[in-house]
C-alpha cells in the first residue's frame, strides 16, 4: 500500500485491527494519516467516529511533522480496542506537546481539540529520543 511516494514504510494488521505507517515528516503526511484513519473506521464498522478522529489525527501528525526534525520520520499506529481505539503517533524530537489556551499565538491550542475529543490523552518519552503523543476514544 503506497501513500503518494511519502511513505516509507507500512503495515496492516486486518485480523487484530492494527495500522502502523512511518511518513517522512512532510505536511501532507497529516492528510494522508486522515485519509487511511477514515478508511480503517469505515472497515471496522466506526464510521461514525471519523470525524473526531480526523481531527485528532490531523492535530497530532501536523503537531509531529511541525515539531519534530525536518529530515525526520512520523511513525502512526492506529489500533482497534476492545471498548475503542487508540492513536499514536511518534516523532524524534524529545520536546513534549505543550497544552495552551487563550488567544495568544496562532499555534498550540490544537491539543485543547484533541483534549475535548479524546477519552484519554497523553505522551511519552522513548529512549534514546523521541516521544509517543497518543489519544484514545473509548465506546460512550
Amino acid at each position: 500500500m503506497g501513500v503518494s511516494g511519502y511513505a516509507t514504510q507500512n503495515s496492516v494488521d486486518t485480523a487484530g485491527g492494527l495500522l502502523t505507517l512511518e511518513f517522512l515528516a512532510a505536511l501532507t503526511a497529516a492528510g494522508q494519516v486522515r485519509t487511511l484513519v477514515g478508511l480503517r473506521l469505515e472497515a471496522w464498522g466506526l464510521a461514525r467516529w471519523s470525524e473526531d478522529l480526523c481531527v485528532i489525527t490531523s492535530e497530532l501528525v501536523t503537531n509531529a511533522v511541525v515539531h519534530g526534525p525536518e529530515d525526520g520520520t512520523v511513525r502512526v499506529r492506529f489500533s482497534r480496542e476492545p471498548d475503542g481505539v487508540l492513536l499514536a503517533v511518534w516523532d524524534s524530537s524529545d520536546a513534549l506537546p505543550v497544552r495552551r489556551e487563550g488567544p495568544e499565538g496562532l499555534s498550540g491550542r490544537g491539543l485543547v481539540l484533541v483534549e475535548a475529543l479524546a477519552s484519554e490523552f497523553g505522551a511519552n518519552t522513548t529512549k534514546p529520543h523521541g516521544k509517543w503523543v497518543w489519544a484514545r476514544c473509548r465506546a460512550a
